[in-house]
């Protein structure tokens, strides 16, 4: 994604050091899917350290991948489940369709409207310097945000609709931390599942 893609149909989308794409169906039938996930993942519930006092994180995940592909952040080690065979097609749809590779996916269950996940920026060595991050919405709408590291333009925020694809590139891990907001009012569950290419030569 160097350039962007003739055949791509959805919206470009310019901020500094970052390149951003959002696609609003690509997943027609996104409910039976979000469905199909919530049931079948693998899913956890890990706990962090943060400033000596552990807790679990405020929602559920799940790592698959190719061998290898192991990932750490947070302190967390994840070591990747063997792709289910709906995964690995999903995965295959997804690198055909914006003509990248990816070889691991963290999955995310976000409950209801508590769960959230804080500001951060997949920043990991074994990510790559610009690594590509798509990340496919199930189920209820979230809010996504955002922000400059140097604070030198607004944030920026979008809700992502289940079925939507919304992808980060260019420089956009090394200048953007990003998140999903805690929101009061009532919501469904959202499972988002975030493709990379983890490389190996880290």
């Amino acid at each position: 994604m160097d350039r962007q893609p003739e055949h791509l149909t959805g919206d470009w989308i310019e901020l500094p050091d970052a390149r951003l794409y959002f696609e609003a169906d690509f997943i027609a039938d996104h409910e039976a899917v979000f469905a199909e996930y919530a049931g079948q993942l693998a899913w956890t519930q890990d706990r962090i350290v943060v400033y000596g006092r552990e807790s679990a994180i405020p929602r559920l995940n799940a790592w698959y991948g190719d061998p290898g592909t192991d990932y750490a952040y947070s302190g967390l080690q994840l070591r990747p489940r063997p792709w289910t065979p709906a995964l690995d097609a999903l995965r295959q749809r997804l690198s055909e369709h914006l003509r990248h590779p990816f070889n691991s996916v963290l999955a995310n269950y976000y409950r209801d409207g508590a769960d959230c996940v804080g500001r951060h920026a997949d920043d990991e060595p074994e990510l790559g310097p610009q690594p590509l991050i798509a990340t496919i919405s199930l189920g209820a709408t979230r809010r996504f945000a955002l922000h400059r590291n140097d604070r030198s333009v607004p944030s920026w925020r979008a809700d992502l609709p289940g079925g939507s694809l919304f992808v980060m590139a260019g420089r956009c891990q090394r200048a953007w931390q990003h998140e999903i907001t805690r929101t009061a009012r009532p919501v469904g569950g959202r499972i988002s599942l975030t493709f990379r290419h983890v490389v190996s030569d880290k």
